[in-house]
């Protein structure tokens, strides 16, 4: 699969451009703030329906204009396929594939896959474990639909059991009966949910020390483990052990949705006590993983995206990512950098046919 054209209008600060893509590397330099970020937002707003920058739908339409469209034309299993994507002000987002409008945009996700590197990744080692829960739901979802759809319902049924709680002290008042038909469904739903992140990781872990092993040049111990609180518990007992603590709070503090993963270096928090340059190689072996996992799943490889990766990176670490960039196991890749001569001579290292776009 390769992205071959693709057009925007009124996307963000681009009025409207567009780019014919090699079917390798494209780069895009250019000064901070010219767009060239937003250039690969676009791209990844084809395959999942959304900004991986801002979640407000309708900031991403430029200033003063009433809407935006993204137009992508790929070649997919030696079939063309068209992307359109728009917005209007005051209107629902529609995402139409080859004229057809989807009904729901949970059916397009994972059927154009790509994987994202991203400064705004390091939110995975900075912030709270709501950020690499997405981590791992999203690489999940890109595949296996029945995982989406049981995490679409037990986020419902967690808020509709919060509202009761929230009830029942601002009442005075406790049904128990009622409460139960909640934690049966947080029982099932979290049940299947765990299984799959458990044997997702499972698989996932090894890819990740692998990446990791060559960015690193093998000289780092880095540990990446699945922390939930059902390794030791069923879902149902959770929930009864937690029953006096979430009246009392008025929300619902024990289930899959408090897992996490943890990053290590050495066995000690890479968040403390890992470098700069120890943080962006973690991330970049995270999402390299995500990449192969993708592929192996999807039969499909899929587009990589890399935004400002190079930054922050010793020359050691730029070299080995370049050696993993170059490997035929990659397809077609997307890179911005604000320094066009370090991006031509690194791409002059590989072997592989590149495009330069100077923003």
């Amino acid at each position: 699969m390769y992205l071959q054209q693709l057009s925007l209008v009124n996307f963000k600060n681009i009025s409207s451009q567009s780019f014919d893509f090699q079917e390798k590397i494209n780069c895009f330099v250019g000064n901070n703030g010219v767009g060239k970020t937003n250039v690969l937002d676009a791209i990844y707003y084809l395959s999942f329906t959304k900004s991986y920058f801002n979640a407000v739908a309708i900031q991403n339409i430029k200033h003063h204009e009433p809407f935006f469209m993204i137009e992508g034309n790929y070649l997919l299993n030696n079939r063309n396929e068209t992307l359109v994507c728009s917005l209007k002000k005051g209107q629902k987002k529609i995402l139409k594939r080859n004229d057809k409008m989807y009904d729901r945009f949970s059916d397009h996700i994972g059927q154009f896959p790509l994987v994202i590197i991203s400064p705004a990744d390091r939110d995975l080692v900075t912030e709270g474990s709501d950020f690499r829960r997405k981590f791992i739901d999203g690489v999940i979802s890109q595949q296996n639909k029945n995982y989406l759809k049981d995490l679409i319902s037990y986020n419902k049924v967690v808020t509709q059991r919060n509202s009761l709680l929230k009830y029942f002290a601002a009442n005075r008042t406790f049904d128990a009966v009622n409460l139960n038909i909640y934690d049966d469904q947080l029982a099932e739903y979290g049940t299947r949910i765990y299984e799959v992140r458990k044997d997702f990781l499972n698989t996932f872990i090894p890819i990740f020390n692998e990446k990791y092993k060559i960015i690193s040049g093998d000289n780092e111990v880095v540990y990446l483990n699945y922390k939930s609180q059902l390794h030791d518990f069923t879902m149902k007992d959770l929930l009864v052990k937690s029953l006096e603590k979430d009246r009392l709070l008025q929300y619902s503090t024990a289930g899959i949705h408090k897992d996490d993963l943890n990053f290590e270096i050495s066995e000690y928090p890479i968040k403390k006590f890992g470098s700069q340059g120890q943080q962006k190689s973690f991330l970049i072996a995270l999402k390299f993983a995500q990449f192969e996992f993708i592929k192996q799943q999807a039969g499909i490889t899929p587009i990589l995206l890399l935004d400002d990766i190079f930054d922050k990176l010793d020359e050691s670490r730029v070299a080995h990512i370049i050696d993993l960039v170059n490997n035929d196991k990659f397809g077609q890749i997307f890179i911005t950098d604000t320094h066009a001569e370090r991006t031509e001579r690194i791409l002059k290292q590989g072997d592989k046919k590149y495009q330069l776009f100077k923003l």
